[in-house]
């Protein structure tokens, strides 16, 4: 059933976005929705599976969501990393701008905007 709160210009997708080890066992995860109205906002929560994720797991995890045609057809990102995982703070605010974080119990929040895009760059 439809929320009726939710305007019907907005069409909602969902990805579920996994980043594997090298034993193929998963060690990151996003769960992210974009909806099409107006304010284009993606919606996306990372984390990573366990606290032994090789360094660049997490930063590999917010490329692909960032590279999503979906997400890159948006114009804000509202996000959900767990506190304190400076690896995705750090490449998250790369890839946005504008970003203001904010603590959240054990999860930081962050509200960004997404920059036009031309291909990935790493900074």
């Amino acid at each position: 059933m439809t929320d009726p709160k939710t305007p019907r210009h907005v069409a909602i997708t969902p990805h579920h976005v996994e980043i594997k080890d090298d034993h193929d066992r998963t060690a990151a995860v996003a769960e992210v929705t974009t909806d099409r109205g107006p304010e284009g906002t993606v919606r996306a929560s990372m984390y990573a599976k366990s606290e032994r994720v090789r360094p660049g797991d997490r930063t590999t995890l917010v490329d692909a969501v960032m590279d999503l045609p979906e997400v890159q057809a948006s114009s804000r990102m509202e996000a959900a990393v767990p506190y304190g995982d400076i690896e995705f703070f750090e490449h998250l605010k790369e890839r946005t701008y504008d970003a203001i974080m904010r603590a959240a119990g054990a999860t930081t929040l962050l509200d960004a905007n997404i920059p036009p895009y031309h291909g990935h760059q790493t900074a």
